[in-house]
């Protein structure tokens, strides 16, 4: 058994051990200690463990991204077509290089039905997809993925874009047309690294996504209805970038905090939701900043929490991967708040 599945397997039996604990005072202190000295064996693992690793591995090779004309809805199919054919040149690349999975990851992005804004097949891999017509959409939701999201790692996030755009379209008022980005746009952290309890990701990536959004805005016109829909670590990012984009709701869920205080320090004239499973495992995570090692890891006040000030909704029993889960009960109030339905969002 490798140093990382040891400490995925010390953290399960950790999270379990504290949820048998809740509501006890004394018990509360014991958890916030052992995630403490978690935190230092994480801080461990991903400045030694998970470095030593990634050296090993040749990076994959793949052509830099297609060379694209400024987005609008114009351009919207050769945007579409130069991206297929960049992923189709990755896969036979990846296939050169004796690396099948990724090969196939990049083949089925290569298909016909597909529709990418970007991709980039290079190293873990970025891309943005498109379910519906973005450029006559009235109401766009645009999907924020949390750590451990990569081309190989894809489909799971995909899902959740499509499990929402088909419950869209299934919901829409008559006349009322939809889309959903599934925004793969940053180098998401390891679930097991240090990077994933700091904010320095997040900061590289909020840049893009504030620009992301003003292209959004530019290629489906001002009417558009946009909401962002932020998963664990996807609502850092979302944090760092809410100053700026020009959307009409934030939804946090499964969040870790998103390095502010509370909703009115996002700055955002957005209105702010957020959301917990009841068997998600972030609960267990204290919300938290602490300087340590010369570095600001956690990420601070509890986005469910009264402190923080914002909208919570209910999510059902769900876990930590469950938000967009068909049928649930989160997937249900974000499909109302994309709609603009918030007088029918269940609450917490």
């Amino acid at each position: 058994m490798g140093l990382e599945t040891v400490a995925v397997a010390e953290r399960t039996a950790a999270a379990a051990q504290a949820s048998e604990e809740r509501g006890n005072d004394e018990n509360k202190g014991r958890r916030v200690g052992r995630w403490r000295r978690g935190l230092i064996a994480a801080l461990i693992t991903g400045a030694v463990v998970i470095p030593l690793s990634a050296a090993t591995r040749p990076e994959i090779p793949a052509p830099a991204p297609a060379a694209l004309a400024p987005l609008t809805a114009a351009t919207l199919d050769e945007a579409y077509a130069a991206n297929r054919a960049n992923a189709a040149e990755a896969s036979r690349m990846a296939a050169a290089h004796g690396d099948d999975k990724r090969a196939a990851a990049d083949r089925a992005m290569a298909d016909p039905s597909r529709r990418f804004l970007s991709f980039d097949g290079r190293g873990a891999g970025q891309a943005t997809e498109v379910f519906g017509d973005l450029a006559h959409a009235d109401r766009i939701a645009v999907l924020v993925p949390g750590s451990d999201t990569s081309i190989d790692t894809y489909d799971r996030f995909r899902a959740g874009a499509l499990a929402l755009h088909e419950r869209l379209v299934r919901e829409a008022p008559e006349g009322t047309r939809t889309a959903v980005v599934a925004w793969l746009g940053y180098r998401t952290p390891g679930t097991i690294s240090a990077t994933v309890l700091t904010a320095d990701r997040a900061e590289q990536a909020a840049p893009h996504l504030r620009e992301f959004i003003g292209e959004l805005r530019r290629t489906a016109g001002r009417k558009a209805h946009i909401s962002l829909l932020c998963h664990s670590y996807g609502t850092v990012v979302c944090g760092r970038a809410a100053a700026d984009p020009d959307v009409a709701d934030i939804a946090l869920v499964g969040s870790p905090g998103t390095g502010v205080d509370s909703a009115a320090a996002l700055h955002t004239r957005a209105r702010v939701w957020a959301a917990r499973g009841g068997d998600d495992w972030i609960e267990e995570v204290p919300h938290v900043r602490a300087d340590l090692f010369g570095a600001t890891v956690g990420f601070g006040t509890d986005p469910v929490s009264p402190a923080f000030g914002a909208q919570v909704f209910a999510a059902g029993t769900g876990g930590h991967s469950d938000y967009f889960r068909p049928g649930s009960v989160a997937l249900a109030n974000l499909t109302r708040i994309v709609l603009g339905d918030t007088k029918e969002v269940t609450r917490a």
